[in-house]
């Protein structure tokens, strides 16, 4: 199916791109969270229409999504556990815990902006995680696992 782009995506195009994706990804993901319309003629030229405005909004979130990873940059996560003698954790410390610091901190992330390119963390320690506040804005924090004994 042919889609033209609302939106940067992620190794797929860039805004106002017109791409052929497989039906139901562009039925299912694209059209529904509005990244993508079918490109019909008539989409083509509203899109022409509405492209100054489109890639200011995308400028704008751009610049937002810059000034958060500023002040993200270089923030530690302290998070405790359970774990045993040996240092290892009863269980595992997921994007979504990592996601619940930060907000509770005063950032504005989801669990789906969490990187965690090793998996779940397993370990008491250090750990490097990124985030990922936009599609060209990745920010690397500091999580410490601190253990707690059972």
């Amino acid at each position: 199916m042919q889609i033209i782009l609302l939106e940067k995506v992620v190794n797929l195009g860039n805004l106002g791109e017109v791409v052929k994706v497989k039906d139901g990804y562009a039925r299912n993901f694209l059209i529904p969270s509005g990244q993508a319309r079918r490109a019909t003629n008539t989409a083509i030229q509203e899109f022409e229409a509405r492209r100054a405005e489109l890639e200011k909004a995308a400028h704008e979130k751009l610049v937002a999504a810059q000034s958060q990873g500023e002040k993200l940059s270089g923030t530690t996560v302290k998070i405790t556990q359970k774990a045993g003698v040996d240092g290892r954790l009863f269980g595992s410390v997921t994007n979504f815990d990592i996601a619940e610091e930060l907000v509770k901190a005063g950032y504005q992330v989801s669990k789906a902006q969490i990187r965690m390119p090793k998996g779940p963390i397993k370990v008491v320690g250090d750990s490097e995680v990124s985030v990922a506040l936009h599609t060209d804005v990745l920010v690397d924090i500091k999580v410490s696992v601190y253990g707690e004994s059972a």
